[in-house]
């Protein structure tokens, strides 16, 4: 399988319809990959609280708009990163009108799935009291892999991921908008999350500067025994790595750790 991951850079600066316009030339440029990943937020910044309303989409909004032509044009499966997706419903029920949400589109171009971000950061600020929390696990089958969907701050709980292990998960992608200040635990995080599922990580981070934070960049792939296949730098770039998805199957055979759990257990399907 080969994958890119877009770890494109957030600048104030920039306007957002210029942004959408590069990103959609840098998918353009990975015809030939199986999956394209972009990272969270990207569009307005994972820190940019103060534009999240007024920048929110729906789905099908500008956007997927930019991303469903790119993905088409190049033939791949786009993970788009999230955006802040209104949510329709939230006129009819009284729910939350702001969400966190991933988008995957198929190399048609058509929304196969969205996933909203079920643990948002903050500590009661923020995010965390922006947006509503996601209620549902997400996977997504590829031709050749299924994929298992978190987003940032997600990373942070195995329970997510032990879940999405449980539905079938061969490979976790997760785009983020994380923090230059704690670059080491988006490195150790992400080698957990694969050691302990015996599962590949793609991560894909933003670069550049936005609402005064620093972002960490370096990108990373993560194969199923822990190892580092790629990492980015800390500017912008496009991280691409060939990796063999039976590597999960052989690693879960001979080491065969998750036949041994025993808490809150259901048997993984992948």
């Amino acid at each position: 399988m080969r994958a890119s991951l877009i770890q494109i850079a957030v600048d104030p600066d920039e306007s957002i319809n210029s942004r959408r316009r590069r990103a959609a030339s840098l998918v353009r440029q990975q015809r030939g990959a199986d999956l394209v990943v972009l990272p969270e937020l990207w569009p307005v910044g994972a820190f940019a609280y103060e534009s999240f309303a007024a920048e929110a989409e729906a789905l099908d909004g500008p956007t997927f708009r930019a991303m469903s032509e790119a993905a088409s044009d190049a033939g791949v499966w786009l993970h788009a990163g999230s955006i802040v997706e209104r949510a329709p419903e939230a006129v009819l029920d009284g729910a939350a009108d702001l969400y966190n949400t991933a988008l995957v589109i198929a190399p048609d171009g058509s929304l196969v799935r969205s996933y909203r971000k079920i643990h948002r950061f903050g500590f009661d600020k923020g995010e965390a009291t922006l947006m509503g929390a996601g209620d549902e696990l997400v996977t997504v089958a590829l031709p050749d892999a299924v994929l298992g969907l978190a987003t940032c701050y997600d990373l942070r709980f195995p329970e997510l991921f032990r879940g999405l292990l449980d539905e079938g998960a061969q490979l976790f992608v997760v785009p983020a908008g994380w923090p230059a200040r704690r670059r080491a635990h988006w490195t150790l995080l992400a080698q957990a999350r694969a050691v302990e599922n015996q599962a590949y990580v793609l991560a894909c981070s933003t670069a550049g500067t936005h609402a005064g934070v620093e972002q960490s960049g370096h990108s990373i792939v993560v194969d199923p025994w822990g190892e580092v296949l790629a990492e980015a730098g800390a500017g912008e770039e496009v991280l691409s790595v060939e990796f063999d998805l039976g590597k999960v199957a052989t690693t879960r055979e001979q080491f065969p750790v998750l036949k041994d759990r025993l808490l809150g257990v259901t048997a993984p399907r992948g």
